[in-house]
């Protein structure tokens, strides 16, 4: 894992957004898996400004959504979906073959998340991953277990989990979530991981310890061969 300590969140978003523009430019049809939350949101502000710049450069490019919580409508602004329509589809132009989403109001979470493993199944490895680090060490909605799933499945939220800041307008909190799982994330070619924000020191002392263990799924990219953590001061 390779680690740029930055001295504020801008200096992290755009670092990031630095890497992704580097991959996007040698590779035109890059696939990209997409957290939401702060923790990204000054990357894709950043996509966005770029495309405005360049909109020939982003005609091909594919993103997958990384979760979703599961029993909101689509366009519930707490939800994923709304998040990312605004955040990256709608910004840049992205049309609807080149986008895969889990349908957080599925009858049946379990074949809806079959689908999009189906769908995943049948691209290339993701290029790029971005992902926050969650309070308790989560990847998208793969939580602290003694097993993680290597695959899509709804997933039992943690409690970290409920009281994220995406709940807080939410009247019922969800229980659960859908995700991607842990082998799509680790079998991506770069995985792009940011820290920042308040209350992540503990986790990531413990991510820095270098110990894998299920209790921290972040501690799995340690195994990964191409992994970029960005680390702005407030969360240390």
């Amino acid at each position: 894992m390779k680690i740029q300590y930055c001295t504020d969140y801008e200096e992290v978003s755009q670092a990031a957004f630095d890497s992704f523009y580097n991959a996007l430019k040698q590779d035109s049809k890059l696939s990209i898996c997409v957290a939401t939350g702060q923790s990204p949101t000054g990357v894709y502000e950043r996509m966005a400004k770029n495309h405005q710049d360049e909109p020939e450069r982003y005609t091909a490019l594919q993103v997958v959504q990384l979760d979703e919580w599961f029993g909101l409508s689509s366009d519930d602004p707490s939800s994923c979906e709304y998040y990312i329509q605004n955040k990256i589809i709608l910004p840049l132009n992205i049309t609807e073959d080149r986008y895969l989403s889990f349908k957080n109001d599925a009858v049946a979470p379990e074949a809806e998340c079959i689908r999009v493993q189906k769908e995943l199944d049948i691209c290339e490895p993701l290029d790029v991953c971005i992902l926050g680090l969650g309070k308790n060490g989560h990847l998208g909605f793969n939580e602290p277990a003694a097993t993680l799933s290597d695959v899509c499945h709804m997933s039992r939220l943690s409690e970290t989990s409920v009281q994220h800041s995406m709940t807080k307008t939410m009247t019922n909190k969800p229980q659960y979530g859908l995700t991607v799982g842990m082998a799509d994330i680790l079998r991506s070619k770069k995985i792009i991981l940011l820290v920042t924000g308040l209350g992540k020191e503990d986790i990531l002392a413990q991510l820095l310890t270098q110990k894998i263990t299920s209790q921290l799924p972040a501690s799995f990219l340690w195994n990964h061969s191409n992994v970029e953590c960005y680390i702005d001061s407030e969360s240390l």
